[in-house]
């Protein structure tokens, strides 16, 4: 398992390890953003971070609100992860159009998944990731 990177001791982390982030639009943020996270949620995060780029050729990425967000260029956002102490939270901001919908959440249309250590079902989560992508995002900067 990858060692989180050394250098993200100067960040300032936030209330479950979750590093505080200014707004920025790219790959570079997000990787910052990832480099960051301590413990195993480092690798978890750049696991998903993976599977997005993978499903998602020409994926536009930032950070917002302390979190990695995805989207589609002129489509708005389709995804985020935001760092917990005991999961990395994967939310679909379309996420009741998706089938099966992930089972996380309450709000009117998004739905979220708890990754934990070692629990990541790859398969359903790219069929998420690309269901997600093809539907229309949510466009608050």
């Amino acid at each position: 398992m990858p060692q989180p990177d050394k250098g993200a001791s100067a960040t300032r982390l936030l209330m479950g390890g979750n590093p505080q982030a200014a707004k920025a639009d790219g790959d570079a943020p997000v990787q910052a953003y990832i480099s960051a996270i301590p413990g195993w949620q480092q690798a978890t995060a750049r696991r998903l971070d993976v599977l997005i780029t993978q499903a998602v050729p020409g994926v536009r990425k930032g950070v917002r609100w302390n979190s990695a967000m995805y989207g589609i260029p002129g489509q708005g956002w389709f995804a985020s992860f935001h760092v917990f102490t005991h999961y990395v939270k994967l939310t679909f901001f379309k996420g009741t159009s998706l089938t099966p919908p992930p089972t996380g959440g309450t709000t009117l249309e998004a739905r979220w998944i708890d990754v934990r250590q070692d629990d990541v079902d790859e398969q359903q989560l790219t069929q998420w990731i690309q269901q997600a992508s093809r539907l229309p995002g949510w466009s608050r900067s």
